[in-house]
């Protein structure tokens, strides 16, 4: 049996972590695609695969559901706020196409100032062709002032799809914005399907004494290996790294260790990037450091990372995995907290995403369910575009590379975890990010 992970990879077959290549067929005796065929396939992959099936009620009647998502939500642990299902289509367009369908804009909407900014923009989408940029604040669509929207969308009476327009070729829609300079402008922008880069920006430049690298990555996905050699590329010979992840939520662990051995061969060659460990069903299992499609080596004995709560599983296995070996300087928020992962299963026209493991990594450590903890606090505000120092993180980040300091001191650890704390995750920040893209 050939099975792939998502969200962190391997099991005793063949993993691949938040985002796996092909979902795993699971060949079970009497599966049908009817409901009740669905519901059961589900309940019989939990009991076999779920990381914490001693969580699993011991019956259920399955009959009574009448899709697999209620099922999942009633069965699955306390503890597990990450598993999910997708459509079959959705799984193919997001993770091995890199498609979906609309303008190309990521946003965030801050309901009590009635604002909604872009958080990032797709190369070459419709939202990229008319100039949109991170930090625009959109102020009209369709004639209609953001903030009724906002108001609208927040008490029930409207929809995101209201606002934006429904998911079919030739919608458009009229959109006037504002950019951090004070600047207004106004364009017609159409949907359509829309290539999802990984690496939205890279640059490299003179902090202090010390030539530093940029790159801002996205997701880990198939073509992530590309993007990433891609970028490397353009910072062949750099004294220090900064890998932006803050709004990454996961993928391909492949790409991870790709990323993780790109950025220090020197330090992590033959040694383990990540345990597996399993439910009692199955034998723990190490992985290590692979270069796998990776081309360009930085051999570097420090790297920097941003993160917010949004940057997750794999993301987060970057860090935790080269903590072993390299210094490793988180600045921004605190990581969602996830380390653990998921195998894409298919069950008739849907995939499901059930935790399977959780990671440790060459010290034994994988306890971070609470997230990890940076050494520089820096808030995510949308300011200017990617690259530009007025960014907290990346301005927090150049401080510490001038200054080997934070910026102000640093308060006791319990107190900044504290303020620092946004709402408790509920479910997996890759559902929250493919809401606020449009």
């Amino acid at each position: 049996m050939n099975i792939k992970l998502l969200t962190i990879l391997t099991f005793c077959f063949v993993l691949n972590a938040c985002g796996g290549d092909d979902p795993a067929d699971f060949p079970l005796l009497g599966a049908s695609c009817s409901q009740l065929g669905k519901n059961t396939q589900l309940f019989q992959i939990m009991q076999k695969n779920y990381l914490w099936k001693d969580d699993l009620p011991s019956q259920v009647n399955l009959a009574s559901y009448s899709n697999i998502d209620d099922l999942l939500n009633d069965i699955k642990s306390p503890r597990d706020r990450f598993s999910f299902t997708m459509t079959e289509q959705e799984y193919k367009d997001r993770y091995v196409n890199a498609v979906f369908f609309g303008y190309g804009i990521g946003t965030r909407s801050f309901y009590n100032e009635g604002k909604m900014k872009v958080s990032y923009v797709y190369d070459h989408s419709p939202a990229d062709e008319i100039g949109l940029k991170r930090a625009d604040e959109l102020i009209e669509v369709n004639g209609v002032a953001v903030s009724d929207w906002l108001a609208r969308i927040e008490a029930g009476t409207a929809t995101n799809e209201d606002m934006f327009g429904p998911n079919q070729e030739g919608v458009s829609v009229d959109i006037m914005w504002r950019s951090p300079d004070d600047s207004i402008s106004s364009a017609k922008m159409s949907k359509r399907s829309v290539e999802t880069n990984t690496v939205f920006h890279t640059q490299r430049e003179k902090v202090g004494d010390s030539d530093v690298g940029y790159f801002v990555f996205d997701s880990f996905i198939d073509r992530s290996k590309d993007d990433v050699n891609n970028a490397l590329d353009q910072l062949v010979g750099v004294d220090e790294l900064i890998i932006d992840l803050r709004y990454n939520g996961g993928g391909l662990i492949r790409i991870a260790n790709q990323i993780a051995s790109q950025t220090a061969w020197h330090k992590v060659e033959h040694k383990t990037f990540v345990t597996y460990q399993y439910n009692s069903n199955f034998r723990s299992e190490s992985l290590l450091f692979d270069l796998s499609g990776g081309i360009t080596r930085l051999n570097l004995d420090r790297v920097y990372v941003l993160t917010t709560q949004s940057s997750c599983s794999a993301s987060e296995l970057i860090i935790n995995s080269l903590t072993p070996f390299i210094d490793v300087v988180t600045i921004g928020e605190e990581t969602c907290g996830k380390p653990a992962g998921q195998q894409p299963t298919q069950i008739c026209d849907q995939v499901l995403f059930a935790i399977n493991f959780q990671t440790v990594n060459a010290d034994g450590f994988g306890d971070y369910f609470d997230g990890l903890p940076v050494t520089c606090p820096a808030s995510d505000t949308l300011v200017a575009d990617w690259g530009s120092t007025q960014d907290p993180l990346l301005a927090t980040a150049y401080h510490h590379l001038r200054e080997g300091s934070c910026p102000a001191p640093v308060m006791a650890a319990k107190s900044l975890r504290q303020q620092q704390k946004r709402a408790p995750l509920t479910r997996d920040p890759w559902l929250d990010k493919l809401a606020n893209e449009h």
